[in-house]
């Protein structure tokens, strides 16, 4: 949603987004489509990453809105459709998590903000913490193994 740059993408996603283009380009906005036109999938920020395009400061080029006015994601849709064989970036698969790269080790950190309200509640209400909701997306970005260490340590926090 809001904000001043796109999602983080991996040199790989920004190119797979060029290939699957074709397959969600009926899904997106008209305005969505004319800044893909005129600036790409994406581009680099000031930090020098590389993030998806935005429209109006606003949605991801690749958002659309149901028929019932829900924002969601066309690449997400087009996956669940058959049409290509890629889920989304993996930045949005974690989201909250956000990913800090530094020069000796990434920094995992969730993103606390009031659009996520109703399911921190929900997660309260029903037991499941962040890492375990996020099980497959942090798997995809730092394999199984490190996850399992993840399970430990947040078991070994749990006793304390």
């Amino acid at each position: 949603m809001e904000g001043d740059a796109g999602a983080p993408l991996e040199k790989e996603e920004f190119d797979l987004l060029k290939e699957i283009l074709p397959h969600v380009w009926e899904d997106l906005s008209f305005e969505a489509q004319e800044i893909i036109q005129d600036q790409g999938v994406g581009y680099i920020d000031e930090d020098g990453d590389i993030v998806t395009s935005i429209v109006r400061g606003k949605d991801c080029v690749f958002t659309y809105y149901d028929e019932n006015g829900v924002c969601k994601c066309a690449i997400e849709k087009a996956y669940r459709e058959g049409k290509i064989g890629f889920y989304k970036p993996v930045s949005c698969y974690l989201y909250p998590i956000r990913v800090q790269k530094y020069k000796d080790f990434q920094a995992v950190n969730y993103h606390r903000w009031e659009v996520c309200k109703a399911a921190r509640q929900l997660g309260k209400t029903k037991n499941v913490k962040i890492y375990q909701f996020l099980k497959e997306p942090l798997i995809r970005k730092f394999g199984k193994e490190w996850y399992e260490q993840l399970e430990i340590a947040a078991g070994e926090l749990a006793k304390e």
